[in-house]
């Protein structure tokens, strides 16, 4: 391996000298081969030479003939790979030494033998002083420094790894290809000038071996080396795919899964990260759709993505068996990167292979296994090959938005109502050890839908998935998926109890939507205006699209959330801070009409949510006092401090005072939240829930006060009361919607 100085002192230059030096060979061979044609190959061409001796010795001559031609092949390889060699170590010596300058501007010393440690010499006495008696600042350093080690010393290797790779190319590229061209070790005349050709042909060769069982230790270092240097480079990338073909790509990937999670689990992190080189090969090889490889690769899959492999160890059943896309996407799980357009293909492909699996007249999934696969033994494994892409996709914020965008196709039809999700796992009466065939029992897995629903949330929000969303500015085809989804969930009755696993995504992105919701439920704005079971549509204005829902359709959605308290709590949360920033941006000096337009506005709002937080009680299937708790944590958890009006005097942000009010409001609003979830189920208790009108209540004599108004005083009062009036209004259309059903 080379070491840190012999890198930054050896001579490249050497490395293109070598170079031309193999070009003057390269031009001698064909010089020699011009006076072989001409004064001793074409004596058996001529008329005076014939018989079987001058057949004989043609052929002879022909075998020279064409080894002088190999020679030249060859040496202008060895002169291109020597030229490579001089790219690789060029570029590879400059990123190390600029991690060697960021280094010593960060404040370290780096010896010649490229050992960090702290500069010293740089500090103030008062720093010295610290450094030794301060044992915080004494870790920090110490972590500097390891890092900034752990830099360089990957900069090594990232040297070595290329020094490998030359030396790979430079043993491969003498070698005689051609076994029958009449010589025994003779010129190589299939011979090639990139390096990385090399170093593919033989992580093809380890990948046989490893599919076949043979593979060694060092064959399984060698191939984790390979894919590490060789990450990103397309040429090594589409050799190694084009040579495995996509059977033998599913083929190393299945068997590494296998000896990571069952035959060599103490060795697993090293399988692993063999195959997240594989998938960043995949992901290189696939960047540009247009190219021949990738179509033809794309057309190798389609074959390959049907068929059935063994993944030993996966299943307790013997004769249990895989298909080629289950194992393609848990690859693919294992990489990032790839192109959108790849995502897109892969997820039209896999559904084109199970909707043709059913034409044929097959009830069950052609993915159906005999077993679940989520949680920590199987979870890993894609068994749902198109749920797992959507949720690589969604990483892909302008892909997400554009596979689902129902304006250009039908996908998002097809995964909210047109597909059999349950059949998508086949549970089988089989006894442990049994075989395939059994009694089905079709049944969803535990992850279901969970890349569907991380790729709702990002093609409706452009955000990551995972987490709630700020009320944000959306673009016309997010709105347009989001309107759809929830009209299509209430068309097919699945909006009061959505779909497994779709309920916290919805959360997360209806949180992104929240300025809408409110105009929604406050009916204030005839844009937002439609009938009752009505599907609407997306439209735009200055501050982006907006969703138009019937109020009903939301109202039955927000139900649905609420089976889960803390996503509704953060709803309910996200809902009272939309109507403070209301209510805050109201002018000094607005008039009544206008407070009072704002102010019924909010507590329409806020009672169409408490509307729903009233409806729980007449459902026996909640633990009422741990859902308020769940829901009164969601509330929590999304509230800020900043949930709280600045005085008139003082616009400054609020402080430790505002910051006890808040934490007070709360601290009460979750105890009359509580009591209220205990109430006996009947009507006369549902109309004397009263926790939300008492944050209404609350929200508008701090608004007030903020104003310059004492919080009892006659004009906060009069704003209470029309706050309370329009509460109750709110509330009571949200319930008159959610009871009728039942």
């Amino acid at each position: 391996m080379p070491t840190y100085h012999e890198i930054l002192t050896t001579d490249l230059t050497t490395l293109t000298t070598a170079a031309q030096h193999w070009d003057d060979v390269a031009e001698g061979f064909q010089t020699q081969e011009k006076t072989y044609r001409r004064d001793v190959h074409g004596i058996s061409l001529g008329p005076t030479w014939q018989g079987l001796s001058a057949g004989a010795a043609n052929a002879r001559f022909d075998v020279t003939l064409k080894e002088f031609q190999k020679a030249q092949t060859e040496a202008k390889a060895i002169a291109s790979l020597f030229r490579d060699a001089h790219t690789q170590f060029v570029d590879l010596r400059k990123k190390l030494e600029s991690a060697r300058d960021d280094a010593v501007a960060a404040g370290m010393k780096v010896s010649d033998q490229g050992l960090v440690s702290y500069d010293t010499g740089k500090l103030s006495q008062g720093d010295r002083q610290a450094l030794a008696h301060d044992p915080d600042y004494q870790e920090s350093v110490r972590k500097s420094v390891a890092s900034w080690q752990a830099h360089l010393d990957q900069c090594v290797k990232n040297v070595d790894d290329a020094d490998k790779g030359v030396e790979v190319a430079f043993q491969a590229v003498a070698v005689d290809s051609d076994t029958g061209d009449g010589t025994f070790n003779g010129f190589n005349g299939k011979a090639q000038g990139d390096i990385e050709k090399y170093e593919a042909a033989e992580a093809e060769d380890i990948a046989k071996r490893v599919d076949a069982g043979k593979a060694s230790a060092a064959d399984y270092k060698e191939l984790q080396r390979l894919f590490r240097d060789n990450s990103g480079d397309k040429a090594f990338s589409e050799t190694v795919l084009d040579g495995l073909g996509a059977k033998g790509t599913l083929q190393l990937s299945n068997s590494l899964d296998s000896l990571a999670h069952y035959e060599d689990k103490k060795n697993g992190s090293q399988y692993l990260d063999i195959q997240k080189g594989l998938a960043t090969t995949l992901a290189t090889a696939t960047k540009d759709p247009s190219t021949p490889f990738y179509k033809e690769f794309r057309e190798d899959m389609r074959k390959a993505g049907t068929e059935q492999f063994k993944v030993d160890g996966l299943s307790p059943i013997p004769d249990e068996k895989v298909r080629g896309y289950q194992s393609l996407v848990t690859l693919m799980q294992q990489g990032n990167g790839y192109d959108g357009q790849f995502l897109t293909d892969t997820a039209n492909d896999i559904r084109h292979a199970e909707e043709a699996y059913a034409a044929k007249g097959n009830t069950e999934s052609v993915w159906g296994l005999r077993d679940k696969f989520s949680g920590k033994d199987r979870g890993w494994f894609a068994n749902d090959p198109l749920d797992g892409v959507l949720g690589i996709m969604s990483h892909d914020p302008k892909t997400s938005t554009a596979y689902l965008d129902p304006s250009h196709n039908d996908n998002l039809d097809y995964l909210l109502h047109g597909r059999n999700w349950d059949t998508v796992v086949d549970h089988f009466a089989t006894p442990p050890g049994g075989t395939t065939t059994g009694l089905p029992v079709m049944a969803e897995d535990g992850d279901v839908r969970q890349g569907f629903g991380a790729l709702l949330e990002t093609a409706t929000t452009g955000e990551a998935p995972g987490s709630y969303h700020p009320a944000g500015h959306h673009t016309e085809p997010q709105a347009r998926i989001l309107q759809h989804t929830i009209d299509t969930l209430n068309t097919a009755n699945q909006a009061q109890e959505l779909p497994k696993n779709l309920t916290v995504p919805l959360a997360h992105i209806m949180t992104s939507y929240t300025a809408d919701t409110h105009e929604i439920n406050a009916q204030s704005d005839s844009r937002f205006e439609i009938s009752p079971g009505t599907p609407g549509s997306a439209w735009s204005d200055a501050n982006g699209a907006h969703i138009t829902v019937a109020r009903d359709h939301l109202t039955k959605l927000m139900r649905g959330i609420a089976d889960d308290p803390t996503a509704f709590g953060h709803l309910y949360g996200a809902e009272q801070e939309h109507a403070h920033d209301v209510l805050e941006a109201l002018p000094q000096d607005a008039g009544k009409t206008q407070i009072s337009n704002r102010i019924s506005d909010c507590s329409r709002a806020m009672g169409a949510y408490d509307g729903v937080r009233a409806d729980i009680i007449f459902d026996e299937r909640f633990n009422k006092t741990q859902w308020a708790a769940d829901f009164n944590h969601g509330i929590s958890s999304s509230l800020s401090t900043a949930l709280m009006f600045n005085p008139v005097a003082d616009l400054s942000p609020v402080g430790d005072a505002a910051t006890r009010a808040v934490d007070v409001w709360t601290y009460e609003s979750n105890k009359e939240h509580t009591a209220e979830a205990n109430l006996k189920a009947t009507d006369d208790n549902v109309k004397l829930y009263a926790a939300g009108q008492h944050d209404v209540e609350k929200m508008v004599r701090m608004w007030g006060h903020s104003r310059g108004h004492e919080i009892d005083s006659e004009w906060t009062k009069q704003w209470v009361h029309t706050g309370q009036g329009d509460y109750d209004y709110g509330r009571d259309r949200a319930l008159d919607v959610l009871r009728a059903d039942r």
